[in-house]
């Protein structure tokens, strides 16, 4: 490995160090002892490291090639996992390094499944850094290092390339720096403004912060054991809600609309396909439950809440939907395979590759019907994008691989089949709560050792879109 990777790679720890700051100071300040100790060391010694590269660089950063970046990105996100890891671990808070690194690995790839079954008896400090890991996870640690530091040179494009999710990905501006400092400026501007509101609305600045670091990182951590519904509160609910769909939609559209290129964010087929989806979705599930719930309002508000939170892979809970009426679990249960938009925080298979799907599907009718026709592939109003549909459906193919072969794991392990394959959905897709034993109101801590190694493995393997682990896999394969 050169000097100038193991450099990033310090780098990279530093900045995570960095966010150590906040929970350190939360249990300085509530008289954490053992938390202090568990957030100080590793703080400590990331920025020793960074500071004793940055010391001795060697020059600029050579350019990082395609290969190079994808297996930088992938080692990247590992060992964030694992460093994540050890502030539950020396905290004592959790009774293995396994379970540490699930709960590291889930937090910074927005999954939000947990292995904690009383996060209310976690340490104030603790519990912000769970659901901080979901606000670094969002956005990437690579944009957020090439944001603040120029230390990836000509390579940092490459890199947010292999990090970030969609089959088509580009600059906003000319340089990489500014696009990413743009998107973050985006990001915590959104995440201050729901902090506010629901300070507003009645939280602590505490759970505040955090369910806004876990709604816009659509990860789905909770100080609560039963999740938002704990506040009981309509605003809270929708305003949880709003968030979640925004964080759903591809940023650069954000970027569009504060620069007045309103057009493009209306000609944008990816939006429109989102928007037709969770409308869609949320009138169904609110009419079916509606018997249930016996008022449209109410019935409403949890609906929109509950597909919101599936759809945008976020996690949050205010009912348990394992006990909804099956049609509106199978309107959920389809949700699974969506996701929300790429380039947001939200993790799936991604609204574009269906819609791209969907259109070739259409072409392909029409070609038979007529023949002679010349048909074209029109995205975001623009034709001639039939190259997309090889690759979305090699990522498809990859994808529902990986997910039987984790249902596999999964069911060797002792689940049964709808726990299996839901749970393989959850994890890849990067969603949190699945069926079963493995719903919303229960959590992964019985899951088996290995199960957990291996679901930390595709929850990686999820949030970078599959191809940069499996590229990190082969090479290391060719090296042995």
């Amino acid at each position: 490995m050169s000097f100038s990777v193991i450099r990033i790679f310090s780098y990279m720890l530093g900045i995570v160090g960095a966010a150590l700051l906040l929970p350190f100071t939360v249990g300085c300040l509530y008289g954490e002892e053992r938390a202090v100790l568990a957030f100080g060391v590793p703080m400590a010694a990331s920025w020793a490291m960074a500071l004793g590269f940055w010391y001795r660089q060697k020059g600029g950063v050579k350019t990082i090639s395609v290969e190079g970046a994808f297996m930088v990105v992938g080692g990247i996100w590992m060992v964030i996992g694992l460093f994540g890891a050890l502030p539950f671990y020396l905290s004592g808070t959790v009774a293995s390094f396994t379970d540490a690194v699930f709960e590291s690995v889930s937090g910074f790839t927005t999954t939000g499944a947990t292995i904690m079954k009383d996060v209310e008896a976690l340490p104030r400090s603790v519990n912000l850094w769970r659901c901080e890991t979901h606000w670094l996870g969002g956005m990437g640690v690579i944009a957020l290092a090439v944001a603040l530091i120029p230390l990836l040179g000509v390579g940092g494009f490459r890199m947010i390339k292999a990090e970030t999710t969609g089959p088509e990905k580009g600059k906003l501006t000319s340089r990489i720096a500014t696009t990413a400092k743009t998107l973050w400026c985006v990001y915590f501007l959104f995440t201050l403004t729901q902090t506010l509101l629901l300070c507003h609305f009645g939280l602590s600045w505490f759970d505040a912060l955090c369910h806004a670091f876990s709604t816009m990182g659509t990860g789905g951590f909770s100080t609560y054991n039963d999740s938002v519904a704990h506040f009981n509160s309509a605003a809270v609910d929708w305003t949880c809600t709003a968030f979640m769909l925004l964080a759903s939609v591809n940023f650069t559209l954000y970027f569009h609309l504060v620069t007045f290129r309103v057009r493009e964010v209306f000609l944008d087929t990816e939006l429109r396909g989102f928007l037709l989806v969770v409308a869609g979705a949320v009138a169904a599930v609110t009419l079916i439950e509606l018997p249930e719930y016996g008022d449209l309002a109410k019935s409403l508000r949890y609906s929109a809440f509950q597909v919101s939170s599936i759809v945008s892979t976020t996690g949050f809970a205010t009912a348990d939907y394992a006990r909804w009426l099956p049609g509106a679990q199978a309107i959920l249960f389809v949700l699974f395979m969506i996701g929300g938009c790429s380039g947001s925080t939200a993790g799936g298979v991604k609204v574009i590759r269906w819609a791209i799907l969907w259109k070739q599907l259409k072409n392909e009718f029409r070609r038979l019907l007529h023949p002679h026709e010349i048909v074209s592939l029109r995205l975001n109003a623009m034709a001639g994008r039939e190259e997309f549909v090889p690759l979305v459906a090699s990522f498809l193919f990859v994808y529902l691989l990986l997910v039987a072969v984790t249902t596999f794991v999964g069911a060797l392990s002792g689940l049964g089949l709808l726990e299996a394959l839901t749970g393989a959905m959850s994890m890849i897709g990067n969603m949190g709560p699945a069926f079963g034993t493995l719903g919303p109101s229960e959590t992964f801590a019985s899951l088996h050792g290995v199960v957990k190694w291996w679901y930390s493995f595709v929850m990686i393997a999820g949030r970078l879109e599959i191809y940069t682990v499996l590229i990190l896999i082969g090479r290391a394969l060719r090296g042995v």
